[in-house]
């Protein structure tokens, strides 16, 4: 089974999950558009939407670099426009693109507050609803959002409200475009992983090299959302899936790979339902 032939459209992959989500896909020789706003090297965060395309087509795919700020309803109109003017179509929605500020309500500025709901809330809304017309002409099409499941404690707020805020957002969008398109056969889900993922944002905002140490590789993410875009659209839609969760089903038993360098416990995500630490099989901290 394969994604050769297939179109994604991915925001913000530039790097991290988004980029090794479309690096898995090009390896089955699928077209990726790559909607990113880095077109300059950034002096801590490596990768651009170029860099990202070159390594797209060395592995095998097909790629088209557009600078995308997807706040902006325009530049998001059209870089699904001359994503389908390339390749014909949009098989395969992913939105990736996500700020994080893990801040409490008095030290949150309502600017930051601000850029996490356009870009994390609005952004996927806005993206989902410009890629929508061209999924519902798709043969298997899906939407996948990197958000976490929707699990209400307070314990997911107190510490940075604004944020949870915004990420349940993406989650909402889930959980509600499902139920709306389901009956266009567009299945809607959410991939969220058991663990941290070792990216430049858990490098430099979440714990630095020690966390690092304690995550697995965004490959894990890339193989989760490649076996769910595998999966019928019209039965696998509506829901939260993690990571780990999705490659056992898989047949998968070893996540050493994932992981080569970890020594101790892995560190748990945030967002994680206590039930889903209790039944897996990995030995993971959490804080929470």
């Amino acid at each position: 089974m394969s994604l050769k032939g297939k179109t994604l459209f991915i925001s913000g992959g530039s790097r991290g999950i988004g980029l090794a989500i479309a690096l898995r896909a090009a390896r089955d020789g699928a077209n990726v558009t790559i909607a990113a706003k880095t077109a300059e090297p950034h002096p801590k965060l490596p990768g651009t939407i170029y860099s990202a395309a070159q390594e797209i087509e060395q592995a095998g795919g097909k790629a088209l670099p557009v600078l995308c700020d997807i706040r902006e309803e325009g530049q998001v109109a059209e870089a699904v426009a001359r994503t389908v003017e390339k390749f014909g179509g949009i098989d395969i929605c992913v939105n990736n693109a996500s700020a994080i500020q893990l801040t409490g309500t008095l030290e949150t500025d309502m600017k930051r507050y601000d850029l996490m709901h356009q870009i994390n809330t609005r952004g996927t809304f806005l993206v989902s609803k410009m890629c929508i017309p061209h999924l519902k002409l798709a043969k298997n099409p899906h939407i996948l959002n990197l958000a976490p499941p929707l699990d209400m404690k307070a314990k997911w707020f107190k510490n940075h409200v604004a944020y949870t805020m915004a990420k349940f957002g993406m989650s909402m969008c889930t959980l509600g475009m499902s139920a709306e398109f389901a009956k266009d056969g567009i299945a809607v889900n959410s991939l969220w992983p058991i663990s941290t993922i070792d990216t430049a944002a858990v490098r430099n905002l979440l714990g630095g090299a020690t966390v690092a140490a304690m995550s697995r590789s965004p490959d894990i993410m890339a193989n989760a959302a490649h076996a769910i875009f595998m999966r019928p659209s019209r039965e696998a839609t509506g829901n939260f899936y993690i990571d780990e969760e999705v490659l056992r089903a898989e047949g998968v038993s070893d996540f050493s790979v994932f992981a080569p360098g970890a020594t101790g416990p892995l560190a748990g995500d945030f967002f994680v339902p206590d039930e889903v630490f209790a039944n897996s099989g990995t030995k993971i901290r959490t804080a929470f």
